[in-house]
């Protein structure tokens, strides 16, 4: 197969074509465009042989202020997104899934730059809502197949998103938002733009948003800072980005099916405004010998204060600190005949996770807590390249991108001052540790390449191209606290994609497969350091695989000025699929077991359709049907059974998707009003637990009292539905009822005024 392809490929370069030649990536722009033309805000990739979805900046614009960029993109077909806020921000119950393929086999760029595999505990990237605000996106494409060949990722197996931010306005304007709503909601936004038509031109905004929990006690708040500069150099264009995030969120608590029922909807951590209640909680989870630490308060006794049968059903506080720079510079342009790009980018990150655990009392002071953080220092800085270049009568296109990666980790302790005063806010980056459990350098380092030609042979087009990479990945312990030291490396040279679109006119079908190989992530809490090192010795010696997938893919496409519409079916062979068993409860941080257990097999059809019914109302509607399965039972290594997984659904991954919506927009008034409907999801490999299905109804009202000046309603699970919102937030076990469920949040209704000239 890779042998036949290679032929194919090379011949595309040698071979002298009277056609027109593009790039798969200039001809969605061109079709973007067209459809843009046509005031569309939903575009199915045309002329591409992928099914890919875009949200421009009029439909993100309407979204709820502050929505996470992942929320918006949920009403695309196949897209699985879910958050316990409103927002879709909190990172800890933040969960994307295309395909049966999980966030963090996903592939995610800004502006072309790599911004990593969005795991909770970064260790190589960020998520998108660090990055810009929401006002200043200019578009959201989504590839629901393996991704786009030249994308800087190494870990898109299921899809990539791709997310653009808008061009400056070329003139002196100013945009303004003001919102207030449920649960003391505030949020600020101002942008400058600047300059001039065709000259040097920009913006810089800054943005602020500070919510309260929708239940327990505490708050989520962000500092946002984006500048972009755009200056002509003759043929050329240099543009420049620089993004500054500071953001601070109280976590709120994860649950099993049982504690929800036993405990409540509304159930959450206790934080320092119950203090009595989680100290008595924590003293008798020692007294009982349940958290193996040493009794701080024998005379609490060992009854348990109902309805609390342990000291997970409620931590004493949990939060996430994230403080991001991210920054390019970027050249491009035509020189002669050629088309070139290149972009240096450099991105630091702060961060901690923080949990007030009971397994580890303070040493001085006599609280049975302690706060536990895992800490994260990242450093990556990279280039990528491009070039377009006219080789024998074809277009070919050379791709380029090098990364360092230096990453710190760690998991220290720290105290607090005293049983009644805690001395400690969850909001702040912690400092003088009273113990440090381990701590790592992480190095690592990414080179990779694609090749890609289009041919335009009439009304057929042939897209041929690949890529490959090598990943190095090395640990050096600082405290290795019996957690794996070593190095570890995946290439593959050559990851095959080939396509083929045919113009029908107003349809056109596409087919495509495409092969796609993951690389292993350097960190304790993901990957093969995420174990002892007899675990990661054994993981050597066994020949731990990447993991791997062939997406092979066939649609088609109708669009007019009236309807845009796609119609797509896939089949997904996903091979090498490596697990990370929790070992204990997610609170004490055992080392994870890891293991190659087979394969999936995934097939489903993918359907939507934007019609404008007239020059005032407008109807989109999607669905998805998924079934993904495993293909192998789980064994032990004496080749007895460990988990009956053969024929089981993958976790968190729906059957069926359905969203719909009624969009209008006349005579100042504006809005939409919009459902979303998800099968039950399992979260047991064994299937032998779920959550059911829901329906939910967003909605928005506007009205333009000029072009200065509007005003905007949005309403965020309109019914005020009950129902799990996020699974696997402690990782999915084989069988039986887990703490690693967050129920969803309630309606909520938040106003919005913009200004702008």
């Amino acid at each position: 197969m890779r042998s036949t392809l290679l032929c194919l490929l090379a011949g595309t370069a040698l071979v002298p074509f009277q056609a027109v030649h593009a790039t798969e990536s200039e001809i969605a722009d061109s079709g973007e465009a067209a459809a843009s033309d046509e005031n569309q805000i939903i575009v199915f990739g045309k002329g591409q042989t992928r099914q890919t979805g875009t949200l421009d900046e009029e439909r993100i614009a309407i979204s709820t202020p502050a929505i996470s960029p992942l929320k918006a993109i949920a009403r695309l077909p196949g897209v699985n997104f879910q958050s316990s806020d409103p927002f879709g921000n909190y990172e800890w119950s933040q969960r994307i899934s295309i395909r049966g393929f999980n966030q963090n086999q996903l592939g995610y760029t800004f502006d072309g730059v790599p911004l990593g595999d969005a795991s909770y505990g970064n260790h190589n990237g960020l998520h998108i809502s660090r990055v810009i605000s929401q006002e200043n996106i200019g578009s959201i494409a989504v590839t629901q197949g393996a991704g786009n060949i030249g994308v800087a990722s190494t870990n898109n197996l299921g899809g990539t998103v791709e997310t653009s931010s808008q061009d400056p306005e070329g003139r002196l304007a100013v945009l303004g938002d003001a919102t207030y709503g449920r649960f003391d909601t505030y949020r600020g936004f101002l942008r400058l733009n600047y300059g001039t038509p065709g000259g040097a031109s920009g913006y810089v905004s800054y943005g602020y948003y500070q919510t309260d929990k929708w239940k327990g006690y505490g708050e989520q708040r962000q500092h946002m800072v984006n500048a972009k500069l755009t200056i002509p150099v003759g043929s050329f264009a240099i543009d420049g980005w620089y993004s500054y995030s500071d953001r601070a969120e109280q976590d709120y608590q994860d649950f099993s099916l049982e504690q929800i029922d036993r405990l409540g909807y509304f159930a959450d951590n206790l934080s320092y405004e119950r203090l009595e209640l989680a100290n008595l909680v924590a003293d008798v989870g020692a007294n009982t010998g349940y958290t193996g630490a040493t009794p701080q308060n024998p005379a609490a006794g060992t009854t348990y204060p109902a309805p609390y049968t342990s000291p997970d059903d409620a931590y004493l506080d949990a939060a996430g600190l994230r403080r991001d720079h991210l920054a390019y510079l970027r050249l491009h342009g035509d020189a002669g005949q050629a088309k070139l790009a290149l972009t240096g980018y450099y991105h630091t990150n702060e961060g901690q996770g923080l949990w007030g655990t009971p397994y580890v009392p303070s040493p001085t002071g006599g609280s049975p807590y302690s706060i536990r953080t895992t800490e994260y220092d990242i450093e990556r800085t990279g280039v990528l390249g491009t070039a377009s270049l006219p080789v024998a009568g074809t277009d070919l296109t050379l791709g380029l991108w090098y990364e360092n990666n230096d990453f710190h980790q760690a998991r220290r302790f720290y105290a607090l001052t005293s049983r009644t005063e805690p001395g400690r806010s969850f909001l702040e980056f912690q400092s003088d540790p009273f113990f440090t459990q381990w701590e790592f350098d992480f190095n690592t380092k990414t080179y990779q390449y694609h090749v890609e030609d289009s041919i335009q042979l009439d009304a057929l087009k042939l897209n041929l191209g690949w890529k490959g990479f090598r990943v190095e990945n090395n640990a050096d312990p600082v405290i290795s606290g019996g957690r794996a030291v070593g190095s570890f490396a995946v290439e593959d040279w050559f990851q095959p994609h080939a396509g083929v679109t045919y113009d029908l006119g107003q349809a056109e079908i596409f087919a495509g497969f495409t092969q796609v190989t993951r690389a292993f992530a350097s960190a304790t809490t993901a990957g093969p350091f995420a174990t002892s090192q007899a675990g990661f010795d054994s993981l050597q010696a066994d020949g731990l695989r990447p993991e791997t997938s062939n997406t092979y893919e066939i649609g088609v496409r109708y669009n007019t000025p009236i309807v845009n519409a796609v119609l797509a079916g896939y089949y997904v062979d996903f091979d090498n699929r490596i697990i990370a068993f929790a070992n204990g409860a997610g609170i004490v941080g055992n080392p994870a077991i890891l293991r190659n257990v087979g394969s999936v097999r995934s097939i489903g059809i993918e359907a939507a359709a934007d019609v404008k019914l007239n020059d005032i109302v407008g109807f989109y509607a999607s669905y998805a049907y998924n079934d993904s399965t495993y293909r192998n039972d789980v064994l032990n290594a004496d080749s007895t059974l460990y988990a009956a997984t053969r024929g089981k659904t993958v976790v968190d991954s729906p059957k069926h998707i359905l969203h719909a919506e009624v969009n209008f927009d006349t005579v100042g008034f504006f809005g939409n009003l919009g459902m979303d409907y998800q099968s039950k999801r399992y979260f047991t490999y064994e299937n032998d637990q779920s959550v059911g299905g829901r329906v939910t109804v967003d909605a928005a009202l506007g009205y333009r009292f000029d072009d200065h000046f509007e005003l905007r309603l949005n309403a965020t699970n309109l019914f005020n539905e009950r129902y799990i919102g996020t699974i696997g937030t402690n990782g999915f076990g084989n069988r039986g009822d887990n703490q690693t469920l967050q129920t969803a949040a309630p309606r909520a209704v938040f106003a919005t005024l913009t200004v702008k000239n």
